[in-house]
Order: structure tokens, then C-alpha cells, then sequence
């Protein structure tokens, strides 16, 4: 359950400047290339941000670092854990640069010819105003047998970005980007391991606040429902039809919230992200994915999507 963290920082050998401190919207022990993340975070506390930054500046001098550098954290109960350091540049490089608009890989080169960040014109961290989020763009439509679940191997063969002055605009706008349109009203079905079923509760209500309906397999139906929440009770595939992916064929499930816990239980629930994928249903496989789309569809009930220019995002005097 710990959250993980990308880091690109510029270096000339004396002074390090951060480009930009990424919080994963997936848990860690998903491959950094296939999780969603904001720029700047937007769950960690400001005492973790400056940790984090305070470990990179020091990882770079001690390392000698001439150029970029990307150092992935991750984040337990408040204690921040390296968890590996590369000398150079990451993937997270383009989306950094777009998102705060200083081009860090030109501005590396020159670092790495012998002029210094003043030199340069890069001497402080820029801090957007606005949130960007990264997500991954899968070929699941092109690998019927693939699993969409998430883990260490990346599976990914692209990345959207959505830009937008709150979080749950920009993952809204990531998502329609990754070609996931999600619904603003309708019926939502959760069916998660148990270790995650506490946290359905608050998510499940938030939902009926706006107005959808809940369906879910009998454990957690029964969990819910323990909890004072309005659900109905759908069977899983091997309790007989209509079963929970005859719901989703039929096109009564708008949206799909499916965790797994071991490996039996995964390729039992593989049927269900399977049809979600084919009927285009969105769907999460993790809880933190799945509070992120509450928090995109809760954006997109309140107001209209907007698009402005990226130069009216970053201000004036921005470029370095």
C-alpha cells in the first residue's frame, strides 16, 4: 500500500534543480511505465514533498551527477524508502518537460557540454499552479489473452497526458485521452480481495451521493450493505446466470471497480475485466485508481471540460 514516486532532477555538477516530483495514482508494485501519476502530487503532505526533494539534491552530489537524473521513492506510514536512483533520463522526462515548459533534456545537453545551470537559466524548481497527470495507454484490444491487471512488468506502449487547474479534471481529461470515457451516471459494480473492502465504504457512498447505483459479488455486497450501504447483490460467474458478466454485456454496468487479492481469484475475475475491456466499460483494478476516477467523474458533474492553451497554463516568463 505504499505510494510511489518519480523524481527528475538537472544537475551541472554543484547545483541540483528538481524538474518535477510525481505521485503515482496506482500503489507501488506497479511498473512505473504502466502507473498514472499527477505533477505536482496531490495526496502527500508537504513535510514528505521536501524529504523528497532534500533526498534527491543529496543522492545527486553524492553520485556527481552532470545532467539528469530520475530516483523513484515510495512512501509507508510517513517514512520515505529509496528505491532505485538512475544517472540519466527516464520516460518521465517529456511528460516533466511539457508539464512545467522548460525542455529539461536540451537543457541537460548543455549541462553535460560544461555550462552551469545559471548559465543556463535554470537555477529554481518550477511549481506549476496547474495539475498534470500522466496515464499509460495499453494494446489490450490488440491481445484478447492478455489480463489487464497491473504489476512489475510493464505492459504499456504509449502515454496521454491531461493538464487542468484541479486534479479531478486533469485524470478526467488523461482518461478520455487514453481513449476511457468515463460515466457520469449509471451503475457502478465493485468486487474487490478483502484487504480492500473497508475501503469501498466511503467510495460506494460518494458514488450514491451522485446519483449511481451499486452492484456488487456477495461478499462485498454483504460488506457493504453490513455498513448501511445500497447495493445489489449480482452472482459471480460460477454461481450461475445472469451472472455479473452478463450485466456488463447486457449494458447495465457503466463503470467497473475489480481488485484481486491471490492467483486463484485472479483468473477467476479475469472473464469480468475482459468483457469490460471489449464492451468499453472503464474499469480500475486498484482502489486508488478507482478514488482517482471518483474524484474525475466528481470534476466532470460539477463543470464542462475546458481547453485553453499550454502557454496560458505555464505564465509568463516560464521558459527557460
Amino acid at each position: 500500500d505504499a505510494i510511489e514516486i518519480d523524481v527528475d532532477a538537472l544537475s551541472d555538477g554543484q547545483r541540483v534543480v528538481i524538474g518535477g516530483i510525481m505521485e503515482h495514482i496506482e500503489e507501488a508494485g506497479v511498473h512505473s511505465g504502466d502507473a498514472a501519476c499527477s505533477l505536482p502530487p496531490y495526496s502527500l503532505s508537504t513535510a514528505i514533498v521536501e524529504e523528497i526533494r532534500r533526498q534527491t539534491i543529496t543522492l545527486s552530489h553524492e553520485l556527481h551527477v552532470i545532467g539528469l537524473m530520475n530516483v523513484q521513492f515510495a512512501v509507508k506510514d510517513g517514512t520515505v524508502y529509496v528505491l532505485e536512483v538512475n544517472p540519466r533520463a527516464s520516460r518521465t522526462v517529456p511528460f516533466v518537460s511539457k508539464a512545467i515548459g522548460v525542455p529539461l533534456a536540451k537543457l541537460a545537453m548543455q549541462a553535460m557540454m560544461g555550462r552551469t545551470l545559471e548559465q543556463i537559466g535554470f537555477t529554481a524548481e518550477r511549481t506549476p499552479v496547474h495539475i498534470s497527470v500522466k496515464e499509460a495507454v495499453f494494446p489490450f484490444t490488440k491481445f484478447p489473452n492478455t489480463d489487464v491487471i497491473l504489476g512489475p512488468e510493464m505492459k504499456s506502449t504509449g502515454e496521454v497526458m491531461g493538464i487542468a487547474d484541479d486534479f479531478g479534471a486533469a485524470f478526467l481529461k488523461s482518461q478520455q485521452g487514453a481513449g476511457s470515457f468515463l460515466p457520469m451516471q449509471g451503475r457502478v459494480f465493485i468486487s474487490v480481495k478483502d484487504k480492500d473492502k473497508p475501503a469501498t465504504v466511503p467510495l460506494a457512498r460518494r458514488f450514491l451521493d451522485l446519483g449511481f447505483t451499486i452492484a456488487a459479488t456477495r461478499g462485498t455486497a454483504a460488506y457493504l450493505a453490513g455498513r448501511g450501504v445500497m447495493v445489489d447483490t449480482v452472482n459471480k460467474v460460477e454461481e450461475g446466470r445472469p451472472h455479473c458478466v452478463d450485466h456488463i454485456k447486457n449494458g447495465e454496468i457503466q463503470l467497473v471497480i475489480n481488485t484481486v487479492g491471490d492467483k486463484v481469484s485472479q483468473v477467476d475475475s479475469a472473464s469480468i475485466r475482459r468483457t469490460a475491456l471489449v464492451q468499453n466499460v472503464p474499469y480500475q483494478t486498484t482502489m486508488a485508481g478507482a478514488r482517482a476516477t471518483l474524484m474525475a467523474i466528481e470534476a466532470g458533474r460539477k463543470r464542462k471540460l475546458t481547453v485553453k492553451p499550454l502557454q496560458e497554463y505555464y505564465g509568463v516568463g516560464t521558459k527557460a
